[in-house]
């Protein structure tokens, strides 16, 4: 039985801090391996990376995820007792619900409500400078929640929302005031959900039966139950969040179409492929979740370690995107490599692998290439703009990160052609 290489520091929460993303990646190319220890927020952790790291990580046979994520990141990101936290049949049975919910048809529909939207926001912007990460936010806010059923018209309660889900999303990494943030933001929209959903179930308010919220509303759990108002309004949350965290996505996918002009031609052609080539890239290329914990569930050995029940967990994210076994130059940004690439479930993994069926995999990621392709068609073949001199990088450190200036856009016109039709 071989020694796993350990960090001969007491404790490397400080290093995580400062490295933010590449804090892992660093360390596997360092020490040459797979695997090694260390200690973080006062734990012992194993940390992995690789595709065959990925199918172990992700075999229920070997972890689980019960109490595993942070009470501070239950608290601001995920909610408590939500099916993040999931495993054996009670995950299975709760994740079949949220994959039925989140399918291509429902993706297709929330593609073709922001089209719609886009076109709605672009004619507010005649004459203005706009940054696409606030846009992009309150369009994706505003969508998802007429998605699932709860429509919102006043603009000022759109933008609140949009940012109360923002805190949630980017209180992630964050310690002290914008902790207490996405703490509060947490609270005030599971008590709000939670009273209509209170409302619903009085009949003090009717909603369409077809809706995604009647659905959780109704959903029952493997003992035949009903869920918890707070748990109905917490997966609610869950299905909402997500998408407006795609407006992160939206700003890189931005971002790459100024750095790497020459994909432009490629965008505005008929070939509908190249859209989502570039989309995947996107989401390959650029920082978005770092890594994912889980617990050993028993005693194994895996590249000639042992592996001792209770021990927690972390697999490298952003490391398996740009794992040069796996990809061909992967620090270089090239969508064309998606041209002929199969789907594997552990080597392309930017929001976790496995089967997002059964598995941890986001059941998400339809209505997040989707949301992203209808997007690209719309900056792309829709609009005009002009960049303007502005502050484009973004900090690796930051977790999770976005480029500075929220990407700036103005001299922003509306093209006369038609658009195409959504994929």
């Amino acid at each position: 039985m071989s020694e796993i290489i350990q960090e001969k520091a007491i404790d490397t929460t400080l290093s995580l801090l400062q490295e933010g993303y590449l804090f892992m990646k660093k360390r596997f190319e360092k020490y040459q391996t797979d695997l090694f220890e260390t200690r973080l927020f006062c734990k012992k952790i194993t940390c992995i990376r690789g595709k065959e790291a990925a199918k172990i990580f992700y075999n229920p046979e070997y972890f689980i995820r019960k109490n595993v994520a942070p009470k501070r990141v239950q608290k601001t990101l995920t909610g408590e007792k939500s099916i993040q936290g999931m495993d054996n049949l009670a995950h299975t049975h709760r994740k079949a619900f949220f994959v039925s919910l989140l399918d291509s048809d429902h993706a297709k529909e929330i593609a073709r409500l922001i089209a719609n939207e886009w076109k709605k926001q672009a004619s507010k912007w005649k004459d203005k400078e706009i940054v696409l990460f606030d846009e992009a936010k309150i369009v994706l806010c505003k969508t998802a929640y007429q998605w699932v059923g709860l429509p919102l018209s006043d603009e000022d309660l759109i933008k609140e929302c949009a940012d109360d889900l923002i805190s949630m999303i980017y209180s992630f990494g964050a310690v002290g005031k914008k902790h207490w943030k996405g703490l509060t933001a947490r609270k005030k929209t599971e008590r709000w959900i939670s009273k209509i959903i209170e409302d619903i179930r009085n009949n003090k308010l009717q909603i369409d039966h077809n809706s995604i919220l009647y659905k959780i509303i109704n959903y029952k759990d493997l003992n035949g139950n009903l869920l918890e108002g707070n748990i109905a309004a917490i997966e609610l949350i869950n299905i909402v969040r997500p998408i407006v965290a795609i407006s992160t996505y939206i700003t890189f996918m931005a971002l790459a179409l100024n750095e790497y002009p020459e994909y432009k031609d490629q965008l505005t052609s008929k070939d509908k492929e190249n859209l989502e080539m570039f989309v995947q890239e996107v989401r390959r290329f650029y920082p978005f979740t770092p890594f994912v914990g889980a617990k050993v569930k028993k005693d194994f050995i895996w590249k000639d370690y042992k592996f001792k029940k209770g021990k927690l967990v972390l697999l490298d994210i952003y490391g398996i995107n740009h794992d040069s076994r796996i990809w061909n130059n992967p620090d270089r940004f090239q969508p064309e490599r998606f041209k002929k690439w199969k789907f594997d479930s552990y080597e392309f993994i930017p929001h976790g692998g496995s089967d997002p069926s059964s598995g941890h995999r986001c059941p998400g990621e339809f209505v997040t290439v989707e949301i992203m392709k209808t997007t690209l068609d719309f900056l792309v073949n829709q609009i005009t703009f002009q960049v303007s001199k502005q502050n484009l990088n973004y900090n690796m450190q930051k977790i999770p990160t976005l480029p500075e200036s929220g990407f700036i856009m103005n001299e922003i016109k509306l093209k006369i052609t038609k658009s195409r039709e959504n994929t």
